[in-house]
């Protein structure tokens, strides 16, 4: 346990002693995921409070246990890529966009399976109120799911070994067969399975939305786990000094110094220079293969970290 991340470790108690209290006051006639769990919007026991709370209730050992592996698994190598403020905040939303996509889906569903208009639905409201309270969704798995798809998006071409494939596969393809799974049983299913299949995609598509979001806007996604005001300062004095061809000074630049014009590298050059650098990236990667995340120095999980930055 002390070599799991901050928030990851956090996450696991926080569902692990959620689940027990469930389990514990169940028996006393209090059902937690009744109170905490999500709700559709136009029952009578829905709260906004639900969007965070519901996805930190389970309905049962099999369905936490699968969720809170996949957390320790995945989990654990985006928070130690990202840190901690910027993984909460992803695990999060994701959780609640989820939950919104699952209301949308539910919403679409009674439309459909009773043949009604929103505007039929929404007069009906007082109706469908008392009716409409077993609709409730519980569980991690919309977060789990966008977390999946964050280390499908860091490490595409990572191979991993997935039971009872035989063989590893990247990490891009396994994101991409689990959306394909997930949509083909969606619309499959009818609803009928008891699983929030649009939930899973929900995490998904609202964490690809943010990861999208951070590539393009590297200010912002940076800014979360360290100062966000000097990262983004950071940025603009160095896109100053490259567009300028001056050398970067910290501001300590001595009045006795003269400015010297760097040098342009030739195409030789920068290629030999990118060829090290990716070999570099590749020595780490392996180590990681063999001896995990943790076993790295500093120094190369910040030249990790800044290869991934770079690439954005």
């Amino acid at each position: 346990m002390r070599k799991i991340p901050t928030v990851t470790k956090n996450l696991l108690i926080i569902n692990a002693i959620a689940f027990i209290a469930y389990l514990v006051l169940k028996g006393k006639g209090i059902d937690l995921n009744n109170i905490f769990g999500l709700h559709f919007f136009m029952a009578s026991d829905f709260h906004l409070y639900q969007f965070f709370t519901y996805m930190f209730m389970h309905g049962g050992i099999e369905h936490i246990f699968f969720n809170m592996f996949a957390l320790w698994m995945f989990g654990c190598v985006v928070e130690n890529v990202w840190g901690p403020k910027k993984f909460l905040f992803y695990y999060i939303l994701c959780g609640v966009g989820a939950g919104l996509i699952q209301e949308i889906a539910q919403l679409t569903s009674l439309c459909i399976g009773y043949h009604l208009s929103l505007s039929d639905v929404f007069s009906m409201k007082e109706e469908l109120a008392v009716a409409l309270n077993g609709w409730t969704t519980v569980g991690a798995s919309g977060a789990i799911y966008a977390i999946l798809l964050a280390f499908g998006m860091i490490f595409p071409e990572e191979r991993i070994f997935i039971f009872p494939l035989p063989i590893p596969i990247k990490a891009k393809w396994f994101v991409m067969f689990y959306v394909a799974i997930e949509l083909f049983s969606a619309l499959g299913s009818g609803g009928n399975d008891n699983v929030a299949h649009f939930a899973h995609l929900g995490g998904m598509l609202f964490g690809f939305i943010l990861i999208r979001y951070w590539r393009r806007h590297p200010e912002v996604g940076s800014g979360y786990g360290r100062n966000r005001g000097q990262q983004f300062f950071d940025r603009m004095r160095n896109s100053w000094e490259q567009r300028s061809h001056r050398p970067a000074d910290n501001g300590r630049t001595s009045s006795q110094q003269q400015p010297q014009q760097p040098r342009r590298e030739t195409d030789q050059q920068y290629n030999a220079r990118k060829k090290r650098e990716q070999d570099e990236i590749d020595v780490i990667l392996d180590k990681i293969r063999k001896s995990g995340y943790d076993s790295l120095t500093q120094e190369e999980k910040k030249t990790l970290f800044d290869a991934s930055k770079n690439k954005r």
